[in-house]
Protein backbone atom coordinates (compact mmCIF):
# COMPACT_ATOMS: atom_id res chain seq x y z
CA UNK A 1 0.00 0.00 0.00
CA UNK A 2 1.29 3.61 -1.22
CA UNK A 3 0.31 7.29 0.05
CA UNK A 4 0.10 10.19 -1.60
CA UNK A 5 -0.78 14.15 -0.39
CA UNK A 6 -4.07 15.34 -1.11
CA UNK A 7 -2.13 18.58 -2.30
CA UNK A 8 0.34 16.39 -4.87
CA UNK A 9 -0.66 17.33 -8.35
CA UNK A 10 -0.91 14.89 -10.42
CA UNK A 11 2.26 15.04 -12.60
CA UNK A 12 4.29 14.87 -9.58
CA UNK A 13 3.55 12.15 -7.44
CA UNK A 14 5.76 10.84 -4.70
CA UNK A 15 4.04 8.25 -3.08
CA UNK A 16 5.17 6.89 0.95
CA UNK A 17 4.70 3.87 2.52
CA UNK A 18 2.65 2.78 5.62
CA UNK A 19 5.43 3.40 8.29
CA UNK A 20 6.70 6.56 6.90
CA UNK A 21 3.05 8.29 6.59
CA UNK A 22 2.74 7.24 10.30
CA UNK A 23 5.07 8.92 11.69
CA UNK A 24 5.29 12.61 9.59
CA UNK A 25 1.19 12.41 10.37
CA UNK A 26 0.62 15.96 7.74
CA UNK A 27 2.63 16.29 4.32
CA UNK A 28 5.36 18.64 3.82
CA UNK A 29 2.42 20.49 1.44
CA UNK A 30 0.60 20.82 4.17
CA UNK A 31 -1.98 18.11 2.31
CA UNK A 32 -3.39 15.27 4.11
CA UNK A 33 -1.88 11.48 3.33
CA UNK A 34 -4.26 8.99 1.97
CA UNK A 35 -3.82 5.75 0.33
CA UNK A 36 -3.58 5.51 -3.37
CA UNK A 37 -6.47 2.89 -3.68
CA UNK A 38 -8.86 1.36 -1.03
CA UNK A 39 -9.15 -2.39 -0.60
CA UNK A 40 -12.08 -4.07 -0.49
CA UNK A 41 -13.79 -7.19 1.06
CA UNK A 42 -15.91 -9.42 -0.39
CA UNK A 43 -19.03 -10.58 1.51
CA UNK A 44 -17.27 -13.60 2.27
CA UNK A 45 -14.96 -12.36 3.77
CA UNK A 46 -16.86 -9.75 6.05
CA UNK A 47 -19.12 -13.24 7.37
CA UNK A 48 -16.29 -14.32 8.50
CA UNK A 49 -15.45 -11.27 10.36
CA UNK A 50 -18.71 -12.33 12.58
CA UNK A 51 -16.37 -15.03 14.69
CA UNK A 52 -13.18 -12.97 14.98
CA UNK A 53 -12.42 -11.22 18.53
CA UNK A 54 -12.05 -6.91 18.28
CA UNK A 55 -8.64 -7.02 17.99
CA UNK A 56 -8.54 -10.13 14.87
CA UNK A 57 -11.25 -8.07 13.33
CA UNK A 58 -8.94 -4.96 13.34
CA UNK A 59 -6.24 -6.81 12.20
CA UNK A 60 -7.97 -7.97 8.80
CA UNK A 61 -9.03 -3.71 8.79
CA UNK A 62 -6.02 -2.86 9.27
CA UNK A 63 -3.78 -5.41 7.16
CA UNK A 64 -4.39 -3.70 3.71
CA UNK A 65 -3.46 -0.06 4.92
CA UNK A 66 -0.30 -1.36 6.82
CA UNK A 67 1.23 -3.13 4.21
CA UNK A 68 4.43 -5.21 4.87
CA UNK A 69 5.63 -2.83 7.63
CA UNK A 70 4.38 -5.12 10.20
CA UNK A 71 3.57 -9.19 9.87
CA UNK A 72 0.42 -10.41 10.98
CA UNK A 73 1.13 -11.40 13.66
CA UNK A 74 3.07 -8.58 14.96
CA UNK A 75 0.50 -6.69 14.09
CA UNK A 76 -2.28 -8.56 15.70
CA UNK A 77 -0.30 -8.78 18.74
CA UNK A 78 -0.23 -5.13 18.99
CA UNK A 79 -3.84 -4.62 18.85
CA UNK A 80 -4.28 -7.39 21.28
CA UNK A 81 -2.51 -5.55 23.65
CA UNK A 82 -4.26 -2.36 22.67
CA UNK A 83 -7.21 -3.29 23.80
CA UNK A 84 -6.57 -5.67 26.81
CA UNK A 85 -6.91 -2.71 29.23
CA UNK A 86 -10.65 -1.28 28.04
CA UNK A 87 -13.36 -1.99 30.25
CA UNK A 88 -15.95 -4.30 27.95
CA UNK A 89 -15.46 -7.73 26.30
CA UNK A 90 -16.97 -6.57 22.72
CA UNK A 91 -14.19 -3.41 22.87
CA UNK A 92 -17.29 -1.39 21.21
CA UNK A 93 -20.37 -3.03 22.37
CA UNK A 94 -23.71 -2.07 20.79
CA UNK A 95 -26.97 -1.05 22.85
CA UNK A 96 -30.44 -0.78 21.91
CA UNK A 97 -32.15 1.87 22.50
CA UNK A 98 -35.51 1.75 20.56
CA UNK A 99 -36.85 -0.32 17.09
CA UNK A 100 -33.96 -0.59 15.17
CA UNK A 101 -32.09 1.79 16.94
CA UNK A 102 -28.37 1.46 18.48
CA UNK A 103 -25.67 3.18 20.31
CA UNK A 104 -22.69 2.02 19.92
CA UNK A 105 -20.52 2.61 22.48
CA UNK A 106 -17.20 4.20 21.61
CA UNK A 107 -16.40 5.36 25.43
CA UNK A 108 -14.74 1.99 27.34
CA UNK A 109 -11.28 2.72 26.73
CA UNK A 110 -9.14 4.36 28.96
CA UNK A 111 -9.77 7.82 28.67
CA UNK A 112 -13.71 6.92 28.34
CA UNK A 113 -13.91 8.79 24.51
CA UNK A 114 -13.62 7.31 20.95
CA UNK A 115 -10.64 8.35 20.84
CA UNK A 116 -8.93 5.72 22.90
CA UNK A 117 -10.09 3.13 19.75
CA UNK A 118 -7.47 4.36 17.37
CA UNK A 119 -4.82 6.31 19.98
CA UNK A 120 -4.16 3.02 21.94
CA UNK A 121 -2.65 1.42 18.69
CA UNK A 122 -1.08 4.79 17.52
CA UNK A 123 1.17 5.08 20.46
CA UNK A 124 2.48 0.92 20.36
CA UNK A 125 2.55 1.80 16.54
CA UNK A 126 5.09 4.44 17.00
CA UNK A 127 6.80 2.52 19.79
CA UNK A 128 7.19 -0.03 17.65
CA UNK A 129 8.35 1.64 14.69
CA UNK A 130 10.62 4.35 16.39
CA UNK A 131 12.39 1.21 17.83
CA UNK A 132 12.93 -0.47 14.47
CA UNK A 133 14.56 2.62 13.35
CA UNK A 134 16.70 4.12 16.36
CA UNK A 135 14.84 7.36 15.99
CA UNK A 136 12.69 10.12 18.26
CA UNK A 137 9.83 11.50 17.18
CA UNK A 138 8.60 14.98 18.93
CA UNK A 139 4.31 14.62 18.62
CA UNK A 140 2.68 18.09 18.53
CA UNK A 141 -1.30 18.12 18.54
CA UNK A 142 -4.46 20.26 18.71
CA UNK A 143 -7.23 18.81 21.19
CA UNK A 144 -10.81 20.35 21.49
CA UNK A 145 -11.21 17.92 24.68
CA UNK A 146 -11.08 14.44 23.83
CA UNK A 147 -8.09 13.70 21.28
CA UNK A 148 -5.51 15.32 23.79
CA UNK A 149 -6.03 13.37 26.65
CA UNK A 150 -6.19 9.66 24.46
CA UNK A 151 -2.94 10.93 22.77
CA UNK A 152 -1.49 11.42 25.96
CA UNK A 153 -2.25 8.22 27.58
CA UNK A 154 -1.36 6.32 24.43
CA UNK A 155 1.99 8.00 24.80
CA UNK A 156 2.67 8.80 28.20
CA UNK A 157 6.52 7.94 29.59
CA UNK A 158 7.30 6.33 26.07
CA UNK A 159 11.17 6.67 25.68
CA UNK A 160 11.32 8.09 21.83
CA UNK A 161 8.38 10.13 22.14
CA UNK A 162 8.14 13.70 23.60
CA UNK A 163 3.81 14.58 23.18
CA UNK A 164 2.99 18.29 23.20
CA UNK A 165 -0.87 19.16 23.09
CA UNK A 166 -2.45 22.33 22.67
CA UNK A 167 -6.26 23.09 23.79
CA UNK A 168 -8.30 26.22 24.00
CA UNK A 169 -8.15 27.61 27.51
CA UNK A 170 -11.19 27.52 29.42
CA UNK A 171 -13.45 25.95 26.51
CA UNK A 172 -12.78 22.28 27.21
CA UNK A 173 -14.78 20.40 29.87
CA UNK A 174 -13.35 20.23 33.92
CA UNK A 175 -12.56 16.18 33.48
CA UNK A 176 -11.51 17.15 29.44
CA UNK A 177 -8.44 19.00 31.41
CA UNK A 178 -8.02 17.16 34.29
CA UNK A 179 -7.29 14.14 32.12
CA UNK A 180 -4.72 16.39 30.48
CA UNK A 181 -3.18 18.22 33.05
CA UNK A 182 -2.93 15.75 36.18
CA UNK A 183 -0.48 13.46 33.99
CA UNK A 184 2.95 13.49 35.51
CA UNK A 185 4.97 11.76 32.73
CA UNK A 186 7.98 13.47 32.34
CA UNK A 187 7.32 13.09 28.51
CA UNK A 188 4.02 15.18 28.50
CA UNK A 189 3.15 18.84 28.35
CA UNK A 190 -0.03 20.36 27.70
CA UNK A 191 -0.79 24.26 26.74
CA UNK A 192 -3.67 26.27 27.30
CA UNK A 193 -3.91 28.58 24.30
CA UNK A 194 -5.64 31.93 24.42
CA UNK A 195 -8.33 30.75 21.38
CA UNK A 196 -10.70 28.40 19.76
CA UNK A 197 -9.73 24.61 18.63
CA UNK A 198 -9.13 26.23 15.23
CA UNK A 199 -6.44 28.00 16.17
CA UNK A 200 -4.93 25.29 18.50
CA UNK A 201 -4.85 23.42 14.79
CA UNK A 202 -3.66 26.49 12.80
CA UNK A 203 -0.84 26.48 15.78
CA UNK A 204 0.02 23.18 15.02
CA UNK A 205 -0.27 22.92 11.39
CA UNK A 206 2.07 26.20 11.22
CA UNK A 207 4.37 24.17 12.80
CA UNK A 208 4.69 21.63 10.87
CA UNK A 209 4.97 24.33 7.63
CA UNK A 210 8.06 25.57 9.55
CA UNK A 211 10.32 23.07 7.77
CA UNK A 212 13.44 23.75 9.60
CA UNK A 213 11.51 23.57 12.93
CA UNK A 214 9.65 20.77 11.81
CA UNK A 215 12.99 18.86 10.82
CA UNK A 216 15.28 20.30 14.03
CA UNK A 217 12.65 18.65 16.47
CA UNK A 218 11.28 15.49 13.62
CA UNK A 219 7.43 16.70 14.45
CA UNK A 220 4.69 13.71 13.81
CA UNK A 221 1.05 14.44 14.45
CA UNK A 222 -1.63 12.42 16.11
CA UNK A 223 -4.94 14.04 15.21
CA UNK A 224 -7.25 12.28 12.96
CA UNK A 225 -4.82 14.01 10.28
CA UNK A 226 -3.15 11.04 10.52
CA UNK A 227 -3.57 8.48 8.64
CA UNK A 228 -3.51 5.50 10.92
CA UNK A 229 -6.12 7.20 13.26
CA UNK A 230 -8.80 6.73 10.09
CA UNK A 231 -7.91 3.68 9.55
CA UNK A 232 -8.12 1.90 13.14
CA UNK A 233 -11.33 3.95 13.36
CA UNK A 234 -12.67 2.04 10.43
CA UNK A 235 -12.41 -0.99 12.77
CA UNK A 236 -15.90 0.00 14.62
CA UNK A 237 -17.95 0.41 11.51
CA UNK A 238 -16.92 -3.21 10.43
CA UNK A 239 -17.52 -4.44 14.22
CA UNK A 240 -21.17 -2.90 14.27
CA UNK A 241 -22.12 -3.67 11.03
CA UNK A 242 -21.65 -7.42 10.61
CA UNK A 243 -22.81 -7.83 14.27
CA UNK A 244 -26.30 -6.31 13.04
CA UNK A 245 -25.72 -8.84 9.91
CA UNK A 246 -24.02 -7.29 7.54
CA UNK A 247 -23.00 -7.69 4.44
CA UNK A 248 -26.49 -9.48 3.68
CA UNK A 249 -27.87 -6.43 6.17
CA UNK A 250 -27.19 -2.59 5.45
CA UNK A 251 -26.60 -0.56 8.05
CA UNK A 252 -27.00 3.52 8.67
CA UNK A 253 -24.54 5.30 11.01
CA UNK A 254 -25.30 8.88 12.78
CA UNK A 255 -22.04 10.46 13.81
CA UNK A 256 -21.53 13.73 15.89
CA UNK A 257 -19.23 15.94 14.16
CA UNK A 258 -16.16 18.24 14.48
CA UNK A 259 -12.70 17.57 12.51
CA UNK A 260 -14.67 14.82 9.98
CA UNK A 261 -12.21 12.14 11.49
CA UNK A 262 -14.97 9.93 12.65
CA UNK A 263 -17.21 9.99 9.55
CA UNK A 264 -14.73 9.72 7.27
CA UNK A 265 -13.77 6.63 8.99
CA UNK A 266 -17.08 5.38 7.87
CA UNK A 267 -17.01 6.96 4.56
CA UNK A 268 -13.81 4.91 3.86
CA UNK A 269 -15.63 1.36 5.55
CA UNK A 270 -18.63 1.70 3.13
CA UNK A 271 -16.11 2.37 0.18
CA UNK A 272 -13.81 -0.99 1.47
CA UNK A 273 -17.38 -3.09 1.11
CA UNK A 274 -19.66 -2.88 4.35
CA UNK A 275 -23.16 -1.82 3.47
CA UNK A 276 -23.60 1.70 4.33
CA UNK A 277 -27.21 2.08 3.49
CA UNK A 278 -26.72 6.00 4.67
CA UNK A 279 -24.08 8.40 7.09
CA UNK A 280 -25.20 10.84 9.16
CA UNK A 281 -23.47 13.89 10.41
CA UNK A 282 -24.66 15.73 13.36
CA UNK A 283 -23.31 19.35 13.94
CA UNK A 284 -23.76 21.11 16.75
CA UNK A 285 -24.42 25.88 16.46
CA UNK A 286 -20.35 25.23 14.84
CA UNK A 287 -22.35 23.73 11.86
CA UNK A 288 -20.28 24.90 8.92
CA UNK A 289 -20.21 21.43 7.51
CA UNK A 290 -24.29 21.51 7.72
CA UNK A 291 -24.19 24.74 5.87
CA UNK A 292 -22.21 23.03 3.41
CA UNK A 293 -24.26 19.91 2.35
CA UNK A 294 -27.36 22.12 3.05
CA UNK A 295 -26.40 25.09 0.51
CA UNK A 296 -23.12 24.09 -1.25
CA UNK A 297 -21.53 27.41 0.48
CA UNK A 298 -18.32 26.66 2.93
CA UNK A 299 -17.68 30.08 5.27
CA UNK A 300 -15.82 30.08 8.06
CA UNK A 301 -17.51 32.21 10.76
CA UNK A 302 -16.81 32.72 14.73
CA UNK A 303 -16.30 29.49 17.00
CA UNK A 304 -19.37 29.54 19.40
CA UNK A 305 -18.74 27.86 23.00
CA UNK A 306 -21.67 25.39 23.13
CA UNK A 307 -22.56 22.10 25.37
CA UNK A 308 -20.81 19.57 23.25
CA UNK A 309 -16.76 21.13 22.98
CA UNK A 310 -15.29 18.77 20.97
CA UNK A 311 -17.21 19.78 18.30
CA UNK A 312 -16.56 23.65 18.46
CA UNK A 313 -14.53 23.77 15.14
CA UNK A 314 -15.29 25.65 12.51
CA UNK A 315 -11.87 24.43 10.40
CA UNK A 316 -12.45 20.38 9.55
CA UNK A 317 -9.65 19.01 8.61
CA UNK A 318 -10.50 16.02 7.52
CA UNK A 319 -12.99 17.10 5.14
CA UNK A 320 -10.47 17.68 2.63
CA UNK A 321 -9.65 14.51 2.21
CA UNK A 322 -13.46 13.72 1.30
CA UNK A 323 -13.32 16.84 -1.09
CA UNK A 324 -9.74 15.31 -2.86
CA UNK A 325 -12.52 12.18 -3.92
CA UNK A 326 -14.98 13.77 -4.51
CA UNK A 327 -13.23 16.42 -6.82
CA UNK A 328 -11.46 13.94 -8.98
CA UNK A 329 -7.84 13.81 -7.14
CA UNK A 330 -6.38 16.80 -8.63
CA UNK A 331 -4.06 17.64 -5.84
CA UNK A 332 -3.24 21.07 -7.65
CA UNK A 333 -6.77 22.32 -7.65
CA UNK A 334 -7.37 21.76 -4.08
CA UNK A 335 -3.87 23.24 -2.76
CA UNK A 336 -5.47 26.42 -4.44
CA UNK A 337 -8.53 25.65 -3.10
CA UNK A 338 -7.61 25.05 0.00
CA UNK A 339 -5.18 28.33 -0.16
CA UNK A 340 -7.96 30.53 -1.15
CA UNK A 341 -10.48 29.04 2.01
CA UNK A 342 -7.57 29.95 4.69
CA UNK A 343 -7.26 33.46 3.03
CA UNK A 344 -10.51 34.26 2.37
CA UNK A 345 -12.65 31.69 4.51
CA UNK A 346 -14.67 30.82 1.38
CA UNK A 347 -14.28 27.78 0.12
CA UNK A 348 -14.41 27.76 -3.61
CA UNK A 349 -16.37 24.40 -4.76
CA UNK A 350 -18.17 23.50 -7.73
CA UNK A 351 -22.32 22.33 -7.85
CA UNK A 352 -20.34 18.84 -9.00
CA UNK A 353 -18.33 18.50 -5.68
CA UNK A 354 -21.12 19.96 -4.03
CA UNK A 355 -23.72 17.30 -5.26
CA UNK A 356 -21.27 14.27 -4.99
CA UNK A 357 -20.97 15.46 -1.55
CA UNK A 358 -24.17 15.61 -0.71
CA UNK A 359 -24.60 12.07 -2.32
CA UNK A 360 -22.51 10.67 0.39
CA UNK A 361 -23.23 12.80 3.72
CA UNK A 362 -26.47 14.03 5.23
CA UNK A 363 -26.29 16.47 7.84
CA UNK A 364 -28.47 17.87 10.57
CA UNK A 365 -27.91 20.76 12.79
CA UNK A 366 -28.62 20.47 16.67
CA UNK A 367 -28.48 22.93 18.86
CA UNK A 368 -27.99 23.06 22.80
CA UNK A 369 -31.73 22.96 23.59
CA UNK A 370 -32.09 20.12 21.32
CA UNK A 371 -29.54 17.96 23.14
CA UNK A 372 -30.76 18.65 26.17
CA UNK A 373 -34.16 17.35 24.88
CA UNK A 374 -32.63 14.39 23.65
CA UNK A 375 -30.61 13.72 26.96
CA UNK A 376 -33.94 13.82 28.61
CA UNK A 377 -35.44 11.97 25.74
CA UNK A 378 -33.21 9.11 26.10
CA UNK A 379 -32.99 8.94 29.91
CA UNK A 380 -37.11 8.80 30.09
CA UNK A 381 -37.41 5.97 27.60
CA UNK A 382 -34.20 3.59 28.26
CA UNK A 383 -32.71 5.07 31.66
CA UNK A 384 -29.51 5.53 29.38
CA UNK A 385 -27.31 8.54 30.19
CA UNK A 386 -26.18 10.42 27.06
CA UNK A 387 -23.47 12.84 27.29
CA UNK A 388 -24.35 15.88 25.04
CA UNK A 389 -21.82 14.66 21.77
CA UNK A 390 -23.42 11.45 21.40
CA UNK A 391 -27.12 12.95 22.07
CA UNK A 392 -26.32 14.76 18.49
CA UNK A 393 -25.87 11.65 17.07
CA UNK A 394 -28.85 10.72 18.54
CA UNK A 395 -30.62 13.42 17.63
CA UNK A 396 -29.35 13.75 14.12
CA UNK A 397 -30.50 10.30 13.49
CA UNK A 398 -34.03 10.73 14.40
CA UNK A 399 -34.33 13.66 12.76
CA UNK A 400 -33.33 12.14 9.30
CA UNK A 401 -35.18 9.01 10.29
CA UNK A 402 -34.19 5.17 8.80
CA UNK A 403 -33.45 4.48 5.17
CA UNK A 404 -36.16 1.61 3.96
CA UNK A 405 -35.84 0.27 7.59
CA UNK A 406 -32.34 -0.16 8.47
CA UNK A 407 -31.05 -0.26 11.54
CA UNK A 408 -29.15 3.12 12.44
CA UNK A 409 -26.61 3.02 14.31
CA UNK A 410 -25.69 6.37 16.36
CA UNK A 411 -22.38 6.66 17.74
CA UNK A 412 -22.14 7.12 21.63
CA UNK A 413 -18.12 8.66 21.57
CA UNK A 414 -18.03 9.92 25.02
CA UNK A 415 -18.55 8.46 28.72
CA UNK A 416 -21.50 10.59 30.29
CA UNK A 417 -18.98 11.38 32.89
CA UNK A 418 -16.94 13.42 30.78
CA UNK A 419 -19.78 16.30 30.77
CA UNK A 420 -21.55 15.86 34.28
CA UNK A 421 -23.05 18.91 35.01
CA UNK A 422 -25.52 18.95 31.78
CA UNK A 423 -26.40 15.68 32.12
CA UNK A 424 -27.37 15.98 36.12
CA UNK A 425 -28.91 18.82 35.29
CA UNK A 426 -31.33 17.44 32.87
CA UNK A 427 -31.93 14.14 34.02
CA UNK A 428 -30.97 14.68 37.18
CA UNK A 429 -28.54 12.08 37.88
CA UNK A 430 -24.63 12.93 38.12
CA UNK A 431 -22.63 9.94 36.19
CA UNK A 432 -19.70 8.61 38.48
CA UNK A 433 -16.51 8.48 36.53
CA UNK A 434 -15.51 5.02 35.97
CA UNK A 435 -13.45 3.31 39.01
CA UNK A 436 -9.67 3.71 37.28
CA UNK A 437 -10.71 7.91 37.48
CA UNK A 438 -12.42 8.23 40.49
CA UNK A 439 -9.59 10.52 41.87
CA UNK A 440 -9.32 12.74 38.84
CA UNK A 441 -10.75 15.59 40.47
CA UNK A 442 -8.65 15.99 43.52
CA UNK A 443 -5.10 15.13 41.24
CA UNK A 444 -2.80 17.97 41.13
CA UNK A 445 -2.65 19.64 37.87
CA UNK A 446 0.13 21.23 35.57
CA UNK A 447 -1.76 23.87 33.43
CA UNK A 448 0.42 26.43 31.41
CA UNK A 449 -1.42 29.03 29.57
CA UNK A 450 0.32 30.16 26.68
CA UNK A 451 -0.52 33.20 23.75
CA UNK A 452 -1.78 32.32 20.99
CA UNK A 453 1.79 32.65 19.21
CA UNK A 454 3.19 30.50 16.97
CA UNK A 455 6.82 31.73 18.49
CA UNK A 456 5.95 31.84 22.05
CA UNK A 457 5.00 28.42 21.22
CA UNK A 458 7.92 26.93 19.08
CA UNK A 459 9.90 28.29 21.69
CA UNK A 460 8.65 26.39 24.63
CA UNK A 461 8.72 23.37 22.77
CA UNK A 462 12.62 23.36 21.82
CA UNK A 463 13.44 24.43 25.58
CA UNK A 464 10.81 21.07 26.61
CA UNK A 465 12.13 18.31 24.01
CA UNK A 466 14.56 15.53 25.30
CA UNK A 467 17.78 17.11 24.98
CA UNK A 468 17.38 20.20 25.04
CA UNK A 469 16.44 21.40 28.58
CA UNK A 470 16.32 18.43 30.78
CA UNK A 471 15.66 20.82 33.80
CA UNK A 472 11.98 22.19 32.86
CA UNK A 473 11.12 18.85 32.49
CA UNK A 474 10.87 17.88 36.29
Amino acid sequence: MRYISTRQPATNRETLGFEDVLIAGLAPDGGLYVPTEIPKFSAAEMRRFRQLSYAELAAEVLAPFVGDAFHRDELLAILEDAYAGFDHRAVAPLNQIGSGEFLLELFHGPTIAFKDYALQVLGRLFDAVLARRGERVTIVGATSGDTGSAAIEACRDRENIDIFILYPHGRTSAVQRRQMTTVKSPNVRTLAVEGSFDDCQDLVKAMFADVPFRNRHRLSAVNSINWARIAAQVVYYFAAGVALGAPDVPISFAVPTGNFGNVYAGHIARAMGLPVAELVIGTNRNDILYRFIETGEMRITSVEPSLSPSMDIQVSSNFERLLFEVSGRDGAALAAAMAEFRKSGHLPASRETWNATRGLIRAHRVDDDETRATIAQVYRETGELLDPHSAIAVAASRAKGRKDGTPRVALACAHPAKFPDVVEEVTGRYPPLPAHMADLMTRPERETPIANDLAAIEAYVAANVAGNNEGSRA
